[in-house]
């Protein structure tokens, strides 16, 4: 098995593949792909990597690895799989590769912005393949949990995985463009990774990452054309004492730029990552109070 999967790294380097959905180098993809491909589970590692595979095994195998240079494809959408926040949820073509660092908040429960035994509700705006949503929800027991997003064919993901982590009672699927769908309801806790790429970045991006549904990546010329909407309307849909918290990756330069007055917090993780920022609901019934929502950023 070790043998294997050196020889799929080597193949996957020479052949110019870009690393960024789940793993970071070659070695650990091409062991995703074999270990999935040999039908083992992580669980008994290191202990499969000395492992004798039989040919049907070792030609599954290859031809993952074949795959992954000919298609150009995330290897979560050759596996169909991808761990968020400790958890193993369902992904393919219709929504992004979960991988944002927003699982190390969520399983700090959100603390210390909030007592997490006291939050008794959260959004999650965009929640494509429904990991935010569903690790909140899991994270904290008795809250309940919208998981809204624009897309049917990303709603389709979510609601697989709500049934497969049985959280029918507590996460519910919204079609809502941001906020609009959620009417007048309030939250502790909305939480965002919303299209965030600009035109820019969008056209310099790898091609694994074009791969991804449009939809789920850009965010306007600036990439910030969702996030000028949540900051508006945020205030109206947050709890006195609740948090919003959004993920803007690259484009944090260009939303300092576009808000300077607002303090922005921007989170720091262990695990690596960065461009997470959050307000609280005074801060934004501050800097962005109703009249606001109604005019232009800036």
């Amino acid at each position: 098995m070790a043998q294997l999967i050196d020889y799929g790294a080597r193949r996957f380097d020479a052949a110019g593949l870009w690393f960024g959905h789940g793993s970071d180098n070659s070695r650990d993809e091409a062991a995703e792909l074999a270990i999935f491909g040999a039908s083992l589970d992580h669980a008994d590692a290191p202990a499969i990597y000395e492992q004798e595979l039989s040919d049907a095994q070792r030609t599954k195998v290859l031809d993952l690895f074949e795959r992954r240079m000919r298609e150009r494809v995330p290897a979560a959408y050759l596996t169909q799989r991808m761990w968020f926040a400790g958890h193993e949820f369902y992904v393919d073509e219709r929504v992004l590769v979960p991988r944002s660092p927003l699982a190390e908040l969520i399983e700090r429960r959100f603390e210390p912005w909030l007592e997490a035994d006291r939050i008794r509700s959260v959004l999650d705006i965009g929640t494509g393949s429904g990991c935010i949503a569903i690790a909140s929800a899991l994270a904290l027991p008795q809250a309940q949990v919208d998981a809204a997003d624009v897309s049917d064919d990303a709603l389709a993901v979510t609601a697989i995985n709500i049934e497969r982590f049985r959280l029918s009672e507590r996460v519910c699927p919204v079609r809502s463009d941001v906020f609009a769908g959620v009417g007048s309801a309030r939250y502790d806790v909305v939480v965002s990774n919303p299209p965030y790429v600009g035109s820019e970045e969008l056209s310099e991006l790898p091609e694994e990452y074009q791969r991804e549904p449009r939809l789920g990546l850009y965010g306007g010329d600036d990439g910030l054309e969702i996030v000028h909407r949540i900051l508006q309307q945020a205030s109206d849909h947050l709890r006195r004492d609740g948090i919003l918290v959004v993920e803007v990756g690259n484009s944090e330069g260009a939303l300092v730029d576009a808000y300077p007055e607002v303090p922005f917090i921007w989170l720091e993780f262990e695990r690596g990552g960065g461009g997470v920022f959050l307000l609280t609901a005074e801060q934004l019934a501050e800097y962005f109070p109703r009249s606001r929502s109604l005019s232009s950023p800036g």
